[in-house]
């Protein structure tokens, strides 16, 4: 049983992380083909599709790092899988596949946007009041790292 219980936790979380990054790649191709030079207003002041490329990390912070951002992106998807063996609650392994499919979603832009090996720039293409740009990558990072530490949390109360 034991054995079944992993491969479902496995299987939740590559689900998940599948998902966000088809979704998130998917929208960024979008995003690359109509918006340059053509924002989207949604809705005024509220949310618009603006283009930008983002060769830092969140918030535009350390532009031109991508290579060493990348590196680290790599090592904290590793850190996720890591994470996933020990995984016990279903909550968990779905905030966990959510940063896993943000940082993979992330990373496959560095990997495959630039003229190195990781040097290509994150497309960014939500905006919204008081943030940066974003795409659905970082908002499944924010969602599942939220949605980790709501679940730490409440384990943590439950345990006093």
């Amino acid at each position: 049983m034991r054995s079944e219980e992993a491969l479902n936790r496995w299987a939740l979380a590559g689900l998940v992380a599948g998902g966000i990054v088809v979704l998130d790649q998917l929208t960024k191709r979008w995003a690359q083909q109509m918006l340059p030079g053509n924002p989207i207003v949604v809705w005024e002041g509220w949310l618009e599709f603006v283009y930008a490329e983002n060769t830092g990390s969140a918030f535009g912070l350390f532009p031109g790092a991508g290579a060493i951002i990348a590196v680290i992106g790599v090592f904290a998807v590793l850190l996720l899988l890591w994470m996933l063996r020990e995984a016990g609650r279903t909550w968990e392994v779905v905030g966990l596949g959510l940063v896993g499919g943000g940082a993979i979603g992330n990373l496959v832009d560095r990997f495959t946007r630039g003229e190195g090996l990781v040097d290509g720039a994150v497309v960014d293409f939500i905006k919204v009041p008081l943030i940066p740009n974003f795409n659905v990558a970082d908002a499944s990072l924010t969602v599942g790292v939220t949605l980790l530490l709501i679940v730490t949390w409440v384990s943590s109360r439950r345990a006093e």
